[in-house]
């Protein structure tokens, strides 16, 4: 099952944005509509060639779904219980494996225990839920104690993960997402400040009912082995990879993101036995549309992305360039209402159409292809504007060159034994006999499959 995921090519869905939720919880509207229409866009997501979805939170929450009040609940914006369900049963006969984001690390104010907290101060039973109550001075909201909030935010409270009544309180909604919705996996937020002991806690606790589910966590910064290792978690957010992407086109150096993914996978690579999660864009950061300051790099930034190891994952719209970056109003833009099913090419251009259909090409290529899902990695040449690595499997091999300028340029790859080539993407083949020179499209990419 762990391999099935670590194969897959991921949906990124923010569901209080995708679907256009109010931006806060009245606590009293009917059941939402969110997963009928999500289901109705299961068919188009799967055309796409992705196989796996992850959800961002959709527990009953305050506003932006991180702000949690029940774990054992759906959002009351985006349905219930069993519109989720049913939701998920759809998704699960179309093929499609299920993980979502477990938000741990802190609560809500307006969840149960802080409630008490505030009602009935340090005689309340779940004071030791939380870390650094001080009830000698107030907090910003007024309350008559002070806490810990997540990277100094308030309204995100931090939890004492390390409470046993909070560990079986959380532990008892992973057993209830499991069992009822029959999920393979969770994206742990804010993995880099969970303590070591909670997430080992939780990973045998997670054994014990499935050792199959897979547990991803966000991670930015730091060294990723940390977290991805056995006995913890399988798989990180890969930033780096993230910001190589979009900064080497940017800065016209493929040098940066060649650096990082030779540190990472290459025969000396630092993570090369861990299957990173990587990604253009996602809910917390600018869309990588918004980014580029040549959109037509989104083509060859897109063909990097499912050929690199890892696992590959697209944020909702951003197959067709959808934009939306960070403002005053914080994260509002980059998390706007999108039909997966993909009516409005005629007003977002030939562009739009024309990227999600490449991502198709490469979705196709890399689910049918054993060296680009699992394959080793060893890059064979690198210049400012072109880009050349070789992927291996027990003997099969893929070479991928990337070119970002916009005419047609040649990349000079040595060492290469004598074979035949076929282009997987546009066609041809090429014989290497030592060496290969090959000539890339404008802003494009080959994917050469050895005979």
């Amino acid at each position: 099952m762990k391999q099935t995921i670590e194969q897959s090519i991921f949906y990124h869905i923010y569901p209080l944005g995708m679907t256009g939720c109010q931006p806060n919880n009245d606590f009293s509207c009917a059941a939402g509509s969110s997963f009928e229409l999500l289901q109705e866009q299961l068919d188009a997501i799967k055309d796409l060639g992705c196989n796996a979805l992850y959800i961002g939170p959709l527990f009953e929450s305050t506003s932006h779904g991180y702000d949690t009040v029940d774990y054992y609940h759906v959002d009351r914006r985006l349905g219930n219980n069993q519109k989720f369900k049913t939701f998920c049963q759809a998704a699960k006969s179309k093929g499609f494996k299920i993980v979502l984001d477990a938000v741990f690390n802190h609560t809500g104010r307006d969840f149960f225990a802080f409630k008490d907290i505030q009602q009935n101060g340090w005689n309340s039973r779940y004071r030791d839920w939380y870390l650094n109550l001080h009830f000698d001075r107030k907090s910003v909201y007024g309350d008559n104690f002070d806490y810990d909030g997540w990277a100094g935010c308030k309204n995100l409270v931090k939890l004492n993960v390390d409470n046993y009544e909070v560990r079986d309180h959380l532990f008892g909604a992973v057993k209830f997402w499991i069992e009822e919705f029959g999920i393979d996996g969770l994206r742990l937020d804010a993995a880099d400040v969970l303590t070591p002991s909670f997430m080992d806690a939780l990973r045998n606790f997670c054994n014990s009912i499935n050792p199959d589910l897979w547990l991803m966590g966000e991670v930015v910064h730091g060294d990723y082995n940390n977290w991805a290792r056995p006995g913890r978690l399988d798989s990180v957010t890969n930033y780096e990879v993230y910001k190589g992407l979009w900064s080497s086109f940017n800065s016209q150096n493929f040098f940066e993101i060649a650096y990082s993914l030779n540190r990472q996978f290459g025969p000396s690579g630092i993570y090369r036995y861990a299957p990173l999660y990587n990604f253009a864009d996602n809910h917390d950061v600018d869309r990588v549309a918004s980014i580029l300051t040549n959109k037509v790099w989104l083509f060859p930034l897109y063909g990097l992305l499912f050929t690199i190891p890892g696992i590959p994952s697209i944020y909702y719209g951003s197959e067709v360039a959808l934009t939306g970056k960070r403002n005053r109003d914080g994260d509002k833009e980059l998390r706007k209402p999108w039909d997966a099913r993909n009516k409005t090419f005629e007003e977002m251009g030939e562009l739009a159409k024309n990227l999600r259909q490449s991502i198709q090409k490469f979705a196709a290529i890399r689910n049918s292809s054993d060296p680009l899902k699992k394959g080793t990695y060893t890059q064979l040449a690198v210049t400012n504007k072109q880009f050349a690595f070789m992927r291996e499997f027990y003997g099969q091999k893929v070479i991928v060159a990337v070119n970002l300028e916009e005419k047609p340029s040649s990349i000079n790859i040595q060492n290469l034994e004598p074979a035949l080539w076929h282009d997987q993407l546009n066609g041809g083949e090429y014989n290497s006999n030592g060496t290969l020179s090959l000539e890339i499209p404008g802003c494009w990419l080959r994917i050469l499959r050895k005979f």
